[in-house]
């Protein structure tokens, strides 16, 4: 009969296996020729007290900028998503100055911008297909906010069968208020989207560690 002891250590050492096993099967590399997608880095985000009154992540768009340089750098594939709302007085409609993307992450001749007006960047796009004919089956996804339109497009890159790594300090959000009126802090929504996607529908990680691997 094992002891106590030793069925720590079978149990230690089947979490060690485990997480090398994951770390075998999710690698990332330039090799892989993985995608960029950059969701709805617009200046419409900008105006704080429109979506909450408070947000997270400050540096996000740093960081996002930051791998925008790297995949240039490495002549890698990048789509810019916007978001187009319906709504007229949305901060984000083709008509408010909002629309426009952010300056630190501007395409440039060459990018494919990617207009949606719902929450997923694949829903009434052809992403799917411009990714498909560019064979590529990895995406890293940064962008805002985390738990709207980064974590529709993240769950539904999932459910396509991309390998997806979704950037938690290169993505970000804002305060949300509760059914019955609790104030929910900017972070709090964000860890708890984060903690909804990792390991179902993508692998979270950081802007370091892609640039360590890219």
């Amino acid at each position: 009969m094992e002891t106590k002891q030793q069925k720590e250590c079978c149990a230690s050492l089947y979490k060690t296996y485990e997480d090398l096993n994951k770390l075998i099967q999710l690698s990332i590399s330039k090799l892989d020729r993985p995608a960029l997608i950059l969701i709805d880095i617009q200046k419409g985000f900008d105006n704080i007290e429109y979506w909450g009154r408070e947000r997270n992540n400050v540096n996000a768009e740093i960081n996002a900028s930051e791998l925008l340089k790297i995949w240039r750098a490495n002549n890698l594939p990048i789509y810019h998503i916007k978001h187009c709302s319906s709504i007229s007085t949305s901060m984000l409609h083709e008509t408010n100055v909002g629309n426009e993307f952010k300056d630190l992450v501007s395409p440039v001749e060459g990018e494919p911008i990617i207009k949606k007006n719902v929450n997923s960047a694949f829903i009434g796009t052809d992403l799917k297909e411009q990714l498909e004919n560019a064979k590529i089956t990895k995406l890293v996804i940064v962008g805002l906010t985390t738990d709207h339109c980064v974590s529709t497009t993240t769950r539904m890159a999932g459910n396509l069968g991309y390998e997806t790594y979704l950037v938690s300090d290169a993505t970000a959000t804002f305060n949300k208020k509760g059914i019955d009126g609790q104030n929910y802090s900017a972070q709090l929504i964000h860890e708890t989207a984060l903690a909804s996607l990792n390991e179902e529908f993508a692998t979270v990680v950081t802007t370091d560690f892609i640039k360590q691997n890219i």
